[in-house]
């Protein structure tokens, strides 16, 4: 009698299917403004922040359950600080990235002298492991509860100095006009409402953000491609992600969230779509979206040194 094989865990099927539960209902709930004892970012047991697809899971997660520290570790980890996770509660899994190098005749390419290294290849592998929040485990250290910051108030339909002065130095331009916000590629421009049309002016960066997150793609830039996008086909609604997780990975940096001016059924379908095609979407386009991040923080750095520069 044949045995019965207990299905191999799926990483990128069980993240995909638990975000498309959440989109089903409705929200995009990283979107909503948050901090977990004063950081906007989920952290690791040493203190450094996650990054793209494990710094949207752990921000939705965190999110969605209310909790209070920004930090997550494994159980070994745990253990090693004479803690304990609490009986029954549920795991998140994140990812882990790597790549390993093999021969031409198939074996591990690690001999020091191997003559045929020239014809190795790289195999790059994804792993899963569970983590829990500092919430979910007792016995940790006081500072793994940090207390929360207040949340600042910035007058309506005002600039807020640091975000401004960010968003300012980077060299594409925008031009403020109108009532919609979209990206030009024909004339490599930016075209935004002015922050008189924001109520709250921390939604006029987020959309900001959202349209420069789009003029990444461009040839000269970081030469993002999926193909012929028209509005509503699979090459749009990619990109369309890409925008929305540059605009909260670079929120979680400035105090912003993510923010379209439209926000309704079809939006959210240019996510279900993507998703249900293609389980492994959301880590390629969250690494996308991290490097949109960190290439428009690298140009409004470089501006401000250029403007320091000139100055003295």
């Amino acid at each position: 009698m044949a045995r019965s094989r207990t299905p191999k865990f799926d990483a990128s099927e069980v993240i995909t299917n638990e975000i498309i539960r959440i989109i089903e209902r409705g929200v995009l709930p990283w979107r909503k403004p948050w901090t977990a004892g004063g950081s906007s970012r989920p952290l690791r047991v040493g203190g450094e922040p996650y990054q793209g697809v494990n710094n949207f899971l752990l921000t939705m997660r965190t999110v969605m359950v209310g909790h209070s520290s920004p930090f997550w570790m494994t159980i070994p980890q745990a253990n090693a600080l004479g803690a304990k996770v609490r009986k029954g509660e549920k795991s998140s899994v994140v990812v882990y990235y790597g790549q390993s190098r093999k021969n031409a005749g198939g074996e591990d390419d690690q001999g020091e002298n191997d003559h045929r290294s020239e014809e190795a290849r790289i195999f790059r592998f994804q792993k899963s492991y569970r983590v829990f929040n500092a919430c979910q485990i007792e016995g940790l250290p006081d500072s793994f509860y940090p207390d929360p910051e207040p949340a600042p108030e910035h007058p309506p339909s005002e600039p807020i100095p640091q975000m401004q002065a960010f968003f300012d130095t980077i060299d594409i331009t925008t031009v403020f006009t109108g009532t919609k916000a979209y990206y030009l590629p024909p004339v490599d421009k930016v075209y935004m409402p002015s922050i008189t049309r924001f109520q709250d002016p921390r939604h006029f960066y987020g959309v900001w953000a959202h349209e420069l997150a789009h003029a990444t793609k461009a040839p000269h830039r970081l030469n993002r491609d999926f193909g012929l996008s028209k509005f509503g086909n699979t090459s749009y609604a990619r990109e369309e992600i890409v925008a929305e997780l540059t605009s909260c990975f670079l929120g979680q940096e400035l105090g912003f969230t993510a923010h379209t001016l439209e926000m309704n059924a079809a939006y959210l379908y240019n996510w279900l779509r993507v998703l249900r095609s293609d389980k492994t979407a959301i880590f390629k386009h969250a690494a996308d979206a991290q490097r949109a991040c960190d290439y428009l923080i690298a140009r409004s750095e470089a501006g401000r040194a250029g403007g320091s520069a000139e100055a003295a």
